[in-house]
């Protein structure tokens, strides 16, 4: 079943964020770890994951560098700075509250409708 894009849009930063904690990575490594993590439903293109690490980027909360590859291709890596692991504990905290309220409503909708 796919998944409304708006859904996602606002999921998309803190993602992010965890896979930057995890390690530095570029960005199509982004995309695909992302893909692979979701089965598929986390299908960024380029054109949106950039965008996003720009602004990441530009507030602080990523750095990027360039490093050269065994190929002498040169990639642009992306960090997680301490500015940015503040704001993914902070989203990661307001996730919790979301989909706990999220999950209550449900369930709640799920006990009204088999009484």
């Amino acid at each position: 079943m796919a998944v409304d894009k708006s859904l996602m849009a606002g999921s998309t930063t803190i993602l992010i964020l965890k896979l930057l904690e995890e390690k530095d990575m570029y960005g199509y490594q982004i995309i695909e770890t992302l893909a692979q993590r979701s089965d598929e439903t986390f299908n960024l293109k380029a054109g949106t994951l950039y965008p996003i690490l720009h602004n990441l980027d530009k507030q602080g909360y990523v750095e990027s560098y360039e490093k050269e590859e065994g190929n002498g291709k040169v990639r642009k890596y992306y960090h997680l700075t301490s500015k940015g692991k503040k704001l993914l504990q902070e989203k990661h905290q307001e996730w919790i509250t979301f989909s706990s309220a999220v999950n209550r409503i449900l369930k709640g909708g799920a006990d009204y409708a088999s009484a």
